[in-house]
């Protein structure tokens, strides 16, 4: 079992030592991006992917603070960064970053922006129906598969911006991502969705916790998945979840808390060539380990597994505030958050660099 008692001022110094290069400051922008099914997912119909990037930014940028809710009384502090500032000179290695079910790239932004000011641009964005910025819908919800299209969109896009793409070293690929995201990491990093069999997961345990309703949309739970596979109109999308959703490039993925594993065919999780680096709180009841980080450290070679004693699967979100701990049930679960984040970054920078050099 792995502990982490490590202070703040410890993890900066593997963090400089790890990456190689610190920043001056943080740049934050947004894009957007589109994909054939956004418009099936987004509440409103919209074909648009919401975009953010973290970036390495010029010397002498004002940087604010992210958080998330009222800014006099905010729920979450995710970061600090830039709005817009000019990127640093020089080409830096990019993570592509998949958010939480019913999160936001905002959320992630403590993970975001602490690698960018280590020198890596991280493209993060909004997945289209599960996200915290709009409704929650039920093919946003099911269609998990479709978030590695999304950061696949979204990379693309990314590199064919005429501001962004000068600052870019595409040939230093990586992504990461929490939750849902863990899986969308793992399967833009070449693991192969299999809906039957997570259906046939969630008959034998509609209990586990992922199977199980999540607090962010309680109306829509995985024990459906059955039903839906022999609904006509859902038969073509879920053929294509059994496609290559790969994206080329990706040299290491990085998983916290990765989630609807059990989605994934086990044998392609064995056929992975790409590093893969996991840290799970051993207190987590929303992904089980058992059932979904503790598979993808058995099965995936080399993967290495990180267990945080008593972290639970909220504490990979972005720093609760007081008045969370009151008005979001997620944070009264979250007691282990700078543990999280600090061994988060040292095991992502850790496997990127590694996978770069």
């Amino acid at each position: 079992m792995f502990q982490m008692s490590l202070s703040r001022s410890f993890i900066a110094l593997v963090l400089f030592a790890l990456a190689g290069q610190a920043v001056a400051a943080v740049g934050e922008t947004h894009r957007t991006t589109t994909t054939p099914t956004a418009a099936l997912r987004n509440a409103d119909g919209s074909p648009k992917v919401a975009i953010t990037v973290w970036y390495p930014a010029k010397e002498g940028a004002h940087e604010t603070l992210r958080v998330i809710g009222p800014d006099n009384a905010p729920l979450f502090k995710t970061g600090s960064a830039a709005d817009d500032a000019p990127p640093a000179q020089g080409r830096y290695p990019v993570v592509l970053l998949s958010h939480g079910f019913g999160g936001t790239a905002r959320m992630m932004a403590w993970f975001g922006t602490a690698l960018a000011r280590t020198g890596i641009v991280v493209i993060a964005v909004d997945h289209p129906g599960s996200n915290g910025r709009g409704l929650i819908t039920g093919n946003g919800a099911a269609w998990w598969w479709e978030r590695a299209e999304d950061l696949k969109a979204a990379w693309n896009t990314i590199q064919a911006d005429p501001e962004l793409s000068p600052h870019i070293d595409a040939k230093r690929l990586g992504v990461a991502g929490f939750s849902a995201g863990g899986f969308a990491a793992l399967v833009a990093g070449g693991a192969r969705v299999d809906v039957q069999h997570f259906a046939d997961f969630c008959q034998k345990h509609p209990n586990d916790g992922v199977c199980a309703p999540q607090l962010e949309a309680p109306d829509l739970t995985a024990r459906d998945i059955g039903k839906w596979l022999k609904d006509p109109a859902m038969q073509a999308r879920f053929k294509d979840a059994a496609a290559d959703h790969a994206i080329p490039g990706v040299r290491a993925v990085f998983v916290m808390a990765p989630a609807i594993v059990q989605a994934i065919a086990p044998d392609s999780l064995r056929r992975m060539q790409v590093p893969v680096s996991i840290l799970v709180g051993t207190a987590d009841t929303v992904a089980p380990p058992a059932t979904n980080a503790d598979v993808v450290a058995q099965l995936v070679p080399g993967a290495t597994e990180q267990r945080l004693a008593g972290a639970t699967h909220y504490d990979f979100l972005g720093d609760c505030q007081p008045p969370a701990k009151k008005a979001v049930p997620q944070c009264a679960q979250a007691n282990h958050q700078a543990q999280a984040h600090e061994a988060a970054l040292a095991a992502a920078i850790k496997v990127f660099q590694q996978a770069w050099h």
